[in-house]
């Protein structure tokens, strides 16, 4: 093997049984979850705040607990650890499957920690998983907010970004006011819940504009920044494009700020009922950019349940 991470070592051994179980769509148990999350926690304590990743690597945007979507990805995008995969974050609400969705990427993590990176976004946060289904589902599948707890706990610890061969700036939402510059974001203590202002907010609720200048969010979280915040911050910086997730756009991918900004969505169907397509950016060894978009895988069974008219600012 060419690579160490690709041995599980003596305290990973049974991961991989769970990975295989989890594919299958079958959560593990409270127990599991548990142990498997403290051995995550040790993985992500260590990484930065800004993790540099190298190419090659496929970077994909939000999930929202749409788990046989997650598995049509890696079907198309290559199984980890054969590809290496950037997540920007929103694994769960919204979808049916966040409990498997969140465990298998957290087990991909534990099992091959330099093969997988997984980003916060806003989604990956106490308040915001008791109104959009998370919670929920968790009582519903383990009887207790045991998992819940354990996972919104660990979310505490999840890179709020990423720098991909010092060339392209990833994360969850987008820039903020008070930060200029990548080391402004290393300093920060990012073990906490998400905050309702400030650059930690900022960078996973922020969207980018058609408008010059920062403006206000119509989500009530973050700002809106336009094409001269992006230039100047690529400037500062020496970047060459910021990717970003957190919108619905209907083809999967869609540019913005002439090509410095570029937004991808992996979740297709968004909520079983929104038509887009879903995309994937593969990043190859000479940092040239692919998209690869797809379809819903079809359906599996998702249990017909009445929900709220998605609020797509969310």
């Amino acid at each position: 093997m060419s690579s160490p991470d690709l041995v599980p070592s003596d305290s990973h051994g049974d991961v991989g049984e769970q990975i295989s179980q989890l594919m299958q769509c079958r959560p593990l148990s409270e127990k599991e979850v548990k142990i498997l999350c403290d051995k995550a926690k040790e993985i992500l304590v260590d990484e930065s705040n800004v993790q540099p990743v190298k190419s090659p690597v496929t970077i994909c945007g939000d999930i929202h607990g749409q788990f046989h979507d997650l598995a049509e990805l890696f079907r198309i995008g290559g199984k980890c650890p054969d590809t290496n995969y950037l997540f920007m974050g929103d694994y769960v609400d919204r979808g049916y499957y966040s409990v498997e969705t969140v465990t298998l990427l957290v087990a991909l993590k534990v099992q091959f920690p330099q093969r997988i990176t997984i980003l916060r976004g806003n989604h990956e946060s106490r308040q915001i998983t008791q109104v959009y289904g998370f919670y929920d589902e968790c009582l519903r599948k383990y009887g207790n907010a045991n998992v819940w707890k354990i996972f919104t706990d660990l979310f505490d610890y999840f890179p709020l970004t990423a720098v991909v061969e010092s060339e392209i700036f990833c994360l969850h939402g987008g820039l903020s006011p008070s930060v200029e510059t990548l080391d402004n974001i290393r300093n920060f203590d990012r073990v906490q819940e998400v905050p309702h202002e400030g650059p930690m907010c900022d960078l996973l609720w922020s969207d980018p504009d058609d408008r010059c200048g920062w403006g206000i969010s119509p989500r009530g979280a973050g700002y809106t920044f336009g094409q001269d915040i992006s230039e100047q911050f690529h400037h500062t910086n020496n970047l060459k494009l910021i990717a970003r997730a957190h919108q619905l756009v209907m083809d999967g991918f869609n540019w913005g700020h002439e090509q410095k900004v570029v937004t991808i969505f992996s979740a297709p169907n968004y909520c079983y009922r929104c038509g887009n397509m879903a995309s994937i950016m593969e990043v190859d060894d000479c940092n040239d950019r692919t998209f690869i978009q797809f379809d819903p895988a079809p359906r599996r069974g998702e249990p017909d349940v009445t929900r709220r008219t998605p609020d797509y600012f969310l």
